[in-house]
């Protein structure tokens, strides 16, 4: 080749590959490969740290969402369940739960690690041998404290070894570039196929959190819609019935059975709430007999495919001080779980007796729902009553039935019982302490109260479905009604000077101004205004509950609504 002529494509590749086969190239290019290993498995650690952070970030979350239950009702045996099970990762040197002042309640470390005494938030911190990261522990908007979690890092030998078959890889390669000069081609393709296997590892392991996040939400969602369903079923099959009937008292059944079901499911949305936010039981003297009698239609909805249910109630059962409400969703929990448990049929048997204390022990009064189902298996025999463990698939249960169960016992002041033998079925029995008062008679539902002259209302209603049911019964009771679609267009209405005597305001709306801004600010500018709040939310309600402003909760009757607006223009 002369000096100067231009360098032809043919003969450049040779001089390529004839330069590619002498041994300093190969040197240069081996040690050019090392180099370029090294740094990439140094990128490559500092991904892994980076993940191995945000992971531990994300589990100290999942483990504060799992203990704010246990965290909310004091629960420190449960709570200390859940920290010990992280044991299992020998990873994990330290974790503590802590109150809302910073108080250690339960936690676990490994020496020479120790708990910080005081539990605080603060960013997440990372050294060459450990990370720690902590997480606030979060129910309804409040803070019920904190979550500390330290976690050891990979050390330099174990990241060695990781990276052991990189380096192979890499060496082999320098190995064939210095003997064929023509390996060029073919590690280029492997280290191709190796950024293709890392791409598509990464994109796995996020699927698979995503699952993980879509499998525990559609668990829960599911099971709440399941439960909805058996309800929703009720009406609609009534409905239909109503259709292809027109004899009064199987129409006067129906539509009994309709109210039954929208009531149930009205409390069922409470109980979920109240669960959620801790809200108090109310408690009356009840009568356990009839109410129990008072469920045979639902229960007899629940028992279908085969399941036949049998009750046995004593005639001379001592009444007990509970919350009614959740006595009928605890039985309707216990139910469904002994259907779920018998898919070929069976029998579900409610018993009610009294059982006299011995010995100095208080009288009780025994509930016991047993069925002919599969049976609890031992080993998660002491996890049912744990909130959100549920052994069904997903879309079949939340996990929150039998835990509501258990909430609901001890908060009476009783006691909870389980026997299952697997393949022959399952007994829970409830121990309600006997009160020694009287019942409470239920009352005759009041007679809607038409208004004495067409009195104006302002009905402030986001939702427009929900604004026409509203204003059709106040329609039909009587009363103008004007409609305001949210607090602020409310008050403009009201500055404009129409006559109103009193507004009826959703709790919850779109807007600068909730439904309790909105009463405030009326009681600021027109003190004689009187209003009266509807709401379907728990924590709102106390709230305005709190304030003594009336309050109307989601779904009502007309007959609630007449009262409640009688009352309050009675007052004004």
């Amino acid at each position: 080749m002369r000096v100067g002529s231009p360098v032809r494509p043919a003969s450049l590749k040779a001089w390529i590959k004839q330069l590619m086969a002498t041994p300093l190239a190969a040197a240069i290019i081996a040690l050019l490969l090392l180099l370029a290993g090294v740094v990439f498995t140094l990128q490559v650690d500092r991904i892994g740290r980076t993940e191995k952070l945000r992971q531990a970030s994300v589990q100290a979350q999942i483990l504060a969402s799992g203990i704010a239950a246990p965290l909310a009702f004091g629960d420190e045996a449960t709570l200390r369940e859940y920290l010990e099970a992280l044991r299992a990762d020998p990873q994990i040197i330290a974790v503590g739960a802590y109150d809302a002042t910073g108080r250690f309640v339960a936690g676990y470390n490994v020496v020479p690690t120790r708990l910080p005494d005081h539990g605080r938030l603060a960013e997440p911190a990372m050294t060459a041998r450990d990370l720690t990261v902590t997480a606030a522990v979060v129910q309804g908007g409040t803070r019920l404290g904190t979550v500390y979690l330290r976690a050891t890092l990979d050390s330099w030998q174990r990241r060695a070894t990781r990276y052991a078959g990189l380096a192979a890889i890499v060496l082999m390669a320098s190995l064939l570039i210095a003997t064929l000069g023509a390996s060029y081609a073919s590690l280029h393709e492997a280290h191709a196929r190796l950024q293709e296997e890392t791409a598509s590892r990464q994109q796995a392991e996020e699927a698979l959190r995503q699952s993980q996040k879509m499998e525990a939400l559609g668990q829960l969602t599911g099971g709440v819609a399941h439960d909805f369903n058996n309800l929703l079923m009720v009406a609609s099959g009534s409905l239909d019935l109503m259709d292809r009937t027109d004899d009064p008292a199987r129409l006067d059944r129906l539509k009994a059975g309709i109210r039954h079901a929208v009531d149930r499911g009205a409390k069922l949305t409470q109980q979920l709430l109240a669960f959620s936010r801790r809200s108090p039981l109310k408690a009356e003297v009840v009568d356990l007999g009839d109410r129990i009698r008072g469920m045979d239609t639902l229960l007899d909805r629940l028992t279908t495919n085969g399941i036949s249910l049998k009750t046995s109630i004593a005639s001379n059962l001592w009444p007990v001080e509970i919350d009614p409400s959740e006595l009928e969703v605890a039985l309707l929990n216990v139910v469904i779980n002994a259907r779920d448990a018998m898919p070929q049929g069976g029998l579900v048997t409610i018993s009610a007796e009294n059982l006299p204390g011995d010995g100095g022990a208080p009288d009780q009064v025994r509930i016991a729902i047993s069925d002919t189902g599969t049976g609890i298996p031992p080993d998660v025999l002491d996890r049912i009553f744990e909130p959100f463990f549920t052994t069904k698939g997903a879309g079949h249960g939340t996990g929150l039935g039998l835990s509501q169960v258990y909430g609901f016992v001890r908060a009476s002041g009783g006691d909870i019982q389980v026997e299952s033998v697997p393949g022959q079925g399952t007994r829970i029995t409830l121990l309600l302490p006997r009160s020694t008062l009287s019942p409470i008679r239920s009352q005759p539902e009041q007679p809607v109260v038409e208004a004495a002259s067409k009195r104006r209302i302002l009905l402030v209603e986001d939702n427009d479905t929900v604004a026409e049911m509203v204003g059709g019964m106040l329609d039909e009771i009587g009363y103008e009604q004007e409609r305001a679609a949210s607090g602020d267009e409310a008050l403009v209405r009201l500055e404009q000077g129409a006559n109103f005597a009193l507004v009826l305001s959703d709790m919850i709306m779109p807007g600068k101004l909730n439904g309790l801004d909105l009463v405030h600010e009326i009681g600021r500018r027109w003190p004689r205004m009187p209003a009266v709040l509807m709401t379907g939310f728990s924590e709102a309600s106390i709230s305005a509950r709190g304030e003594g402003i009336p309050l109307l909760t989601k779904p009502f009757s007309i007959q609630s609504l007449s009262a409640q607006i009688n009352d309050t223009l009675s007052r004004s």
